[in-house]
């Protein structure tokens, strides 16, 4: 589904996962892992997990922010140290190797802390020769996921799927280049793309929402 302007057609997060569920179904019960990026994709990622009875873990990545426009990024880092730059970015901005380092050094110091506090001491599952998805609520610029994207095909996954409820078609173009598929709902083609367009009920989660999905989903799954 194309849209050329954003259109609220998800109530939340949570009917997101279930419409991108079925576009998943394919993977029914099939050995695949779902990989969700916190903090919005979490909950996208619960209900196709449940959907696919699918094992369920994390991918941290975050964007590097701007100096000084921190909604904004130049880059993203994973949780295994995996760094993207935007270089057209770093290069518009005439950032220095030293202002790329100091910034990416206090990204790098916040996925720890996530890390401890969504995972504690549970390893990371095993990925190897697996079919891997890893879904966020959506894809803007798409530089997050290409570093989660790196990231996991370093743990030498069998296949991987990138699954997002909308995206933009810019970063679209960008993942497929790196993912062995991408799967979506919708994209987007107006010239300013936000993820929040797309859902009618959006608010940033908390870290407190995210462990509590976390808790839900090992409650469930161990039923």
């Amino acid at each position: 589904m194309d849209f050329a302007r954003g259109e609220a057609i998800f109530e939340n997060r949570q009917g997101a996962g279930r419409q991108l569920a079925e576009k998943l179904s394919g993977y029914n019960e099939q050995p695949v892992i779902v990989l969700a990026i916190p903090n919005g994709g979490v909950p996208v990622a619960l209900e196709v997990a449940l959907a696919l009875d699918a094992d369920l873990d994390l991918v941290i990545s975050r964007k590097i922010p701007i100096p000084l426009s921190p909604e904004a990024g130049f880059g993203a880092i994973a949780d295994d140290g995996t760094i993207i730059l935007n270089e057209i970015v770093v290069k518009s901005m005439g950032l220095s190797r030293q202002q790329i380092e100091y910034e990416a050094s206090k990204v790098r110091a916040e996925i720890k802390q996530r890390s401890l506090l969504y995972r504690g001491n549970r390893p990371l599952v095993s990925v190897n020769g697996k079919t891997v998805i890893i879904i966020d609520d959506g894809l803007a610029s798409g530089f997050t996921m290409l570093a989660a994207v790196e990231s996991v095909r370093r743990r030498r996954p069998r296949e991987i799927i990138v699954a997002v409820p909308a995206a933009s078609a810019i970063a679209l173009k960008q993942v497929e280049r790196v993912a062995d598929k991408v799967v979506t709902c919708v994209t987007g083609y107006m010239p300013r793309f936000a993820v929040a367009d797309f859902y009618r009920h959006w608010y940033d989660l908390g870290d407190d929402e995210v462990v509590r999905y976390l808790n839900q989903w090992r409650t469930r799954h161990l039923r």
